[in-house]
Formats: structure tokens, sequence, C-alpha cells
């Protein structure tokens, strides 16, 4: 798993971000504004599970990141306040 945060994530990456947000979730996402950005990189296994323990832990907004990525490895984000990120990223690192 390769994790990162991105606090006060800045419009040119929330721009980059949303091109790899699926359209259903795009409106969503470029509708509000958020304090912090998690990236988790995993294998699909990973991450759905990943997704619903970061769910259950924190108030944030669970999004699958799509692009080109080698050996069965995607990406997801979780958007919200900077401390509800931190607390979604801190119970994925625990599980």
């Amino acid at each position: 798993m390769n994790a990162r945060i991105i606090n006060a994530p800045g419009p040119d990456v929330m721009h980059m971000l949303g091109r790899r947000i699926h359209p259903d979730m795009r409106a969503t996402v470029k509708e509000q504004t958020f304090g912090a950005v998690g990236l988790v990189q995993a294998s699909v296994a990973d991450l759905y599970f990943f997704a619903d323990v970061a769910q259950k832990a924190a108030d944030v907004l669970v999004v699958e990141l799509f692009g080109s990525c080698p050996q069965h490895v995607t990406t997801l984000a979780f958007f919200g306040e900077t401390s509800a990120v931190r607390t979604a990223m801190q119970a994925i690192e625990r599980a």
C-alpha cells in the first residue's frame, strides 16, 4: 500500500483528480471544498476493504480514481475535512 495526504488541495490538483473520477461522482466532488484528500494505492481487494474501513471510521467521501496502473493496482481518494481524512487514513493503516 502506498498512502499520501494532500492538505488544502489547490484547484489544479482538484482538476487533475477530477479527470480520474467517474462522471457519476465528479459533480459531487466539484460542488464542495475539501480540507484534505487522502490517497491510497492498493490491490483491488484491498481497495474495497479500505473504502469500507475509511467510511466507518470518519465522515469522508470515498472515490475510486481511474487510470492506467500496472499489476491490478488502483487508487482511492478520501475527501473531507483534514481531521476526518487523517482519521480515515489512520484507520486504514491499523487495519
